[in-house]
């Protein structure tokens, strides 16, 4: 259901294995869903068939002479966990096959990823173009905190190519977008953007952290750089906070590694292990999501007190033909309007019996969320006009509960807020 067909791992980050390490499979010509149960795991000499969680925030070496030899890059083996740590390392090694990128970091959240690409690689005078349609926090960090390091942006319109284009300056190096984005789910043309960065010598940098690649592999389509919050769907339970950058080699080496190495947003072991085995299920648990998203977005399109429903599989959806040729499926997330605005919305809300009122998405729990009062509340009212999203805005992010469940409860809140 994603990700290449099969790629030799690099070796995790301070050469993982050494001889206190067992060897680790090989992999062959695995799918997909083999790579996301096999992918990147390293196994101690007791071979423990679950992946070891190495709960260490240092390494002891049998003489000084091996320290110096891990510190100046001479010899295999782990030195500081903020530098690297053999669970985050399968981690990342995973998520880089899933993704099929040549390279992965793992960070202490999804922001923590975003704005570890943007400050490891920009400089004073650069230029970000991004899509208007995107989390609150990314917005905040590209148009208020990057302007005090000298970093100037220009919003467009994420699905309009043209606006992408002449948003371009000989000062741009990066070009950001989510897709789909939060949270009127509008949907990016990933081809199209990738071929106007590479034009002007910038990267585009995606965030897939809505699709997860079980869905959508940006890379495939040109993206240099995809980031995660797999606090997400990639943990998928709501447990525990973490983020992942994947890039090439060079964007690692000249920018990313030295930036993480001495700013420290390290993903504990804890949290990696965690998401390392989620992985194991993540395409299993995406299509059922997608099969639950899709029931709740039909059975709400047919509620006489809904106004839209915005889903990107239905073909109602303005970009339905783009996302069904860059995804494989729709995604967890349905976003509807009610009559009656914010009034309207918080009574939907008051009157729920099964979902839960929550900010949060990808949990295995329906999680509804008023984006004007919570992720995107920050915006002006004329921002979130600009955006879409009205007052009587909704957005839930569907569960893997029965889907009849979930679409009764809908059902009795919508009644009772009329």
């Amino acid at each position: 259901m994603f990700g290449p067909e099969s790629k030799e791992l690099d070796p995790p980050r301070q050469g993982g294995q050494t001889t206190v390490m067992a060897t680790q499979k090989k992999p062959k010509n695995w799918r997909a869903r083999t790579q996301a149960v096999r992918s990147g795991q390293i196994r101690t000499p007791f071979q423990e068939t679950a992946e070891a969680l190495f709960m260490t925030s240092g390494y002891a070496y049998d003489v000084p002479e091996e320290a110096e030899a891990r510190f100046k890059g001479e010899a295999e083996g782990y030195t500081y966990t903020r530098y690297g740590n053999p669970t985050i390392s399968m981690f990342e090694a995973r998520m880089a096959t899933l993704e099929g990128a040549p390279c992965a970091r793992a960070t202490a959240s999804g922001m923590a990823a975003v704005s570890a690409t943007f400050l490891s690689a920009l400089r004073q005078g650069d230029h970000v173009i991004a899509a208007k349609a995107m989390f609150g926090a990314c917005r905040a960090v590209i148009e208020e905190i990057l302007p005090r390091f000298g970093i100037t942006n220009t919003i467009v319109d994420g699905t309009d190519v043209e606006e992408w284009r002449r948003a371009v300056t000989p000062k741009t190096r990066m070009l950001f977008l989510e897709t789909p984005a939060n949270p009127t789910l509008d949907i990016a043309d990933l081809k199209a953007v990738a071929a106007i960065a590479d034009d002007a010598g910038a990267r585009l940098v995606v965030d897939n952290a809505f699709a997860s690649p079980a869905l959508q592999r940006p890379m495939a389509f040109g993206a240099h750089i995809v980031v995660h919050s797999s606090t997400k769907y990639i943990d998928g339970q709501g447990r525990a906070m973490g983020g992942v950058i994947l890039c090439r080699e060079d964007f690692l080496k000249d920018h990313l590694q030295i930036f993480l190495r001495s700013t420290g947003p390290t993903i504990s072991p804890f949290n990696a292990w965690l998401h390392l085995k989620s992985l194991e299920t993540l395409s299993l648990r995406m299509k059922a999501h997608c099969e639950n998203a899709q029931a709740v977005a039909d059975f709400l399109a047919g509620q006489k007190n809904v106004r839209r429903v915005l889903y990107p599989f239905r073909a109602d959806h303005p970009q339905h033909n783009l996302a069904r040729a860059q995804m494989d499926g729709g995604g967890g997330v349905v976003t509807f309007e009610v009559e009656a605005g914010k009034q309207g919305a918080f009574a939907v809300a008051r009157a729920l019996q099964l979902i839960d009122i929550s900010n949060n998405l990808g949990d295995a729990k329906s999680l509804l969320t008023h984006p004007a009062t919570t992720t995107h509340q920050r915006l002006s009212p004329e921002a979130r006009a600009d955006l879409g999203i009205s007052d009587g805005m909704l957005r839930i992010a569907v569960g893997l509960e029965d889907p009849q469940d979930i679409c009764e409860d809908l059902e009795q809140a919508l009644h009772a807020a009329r």
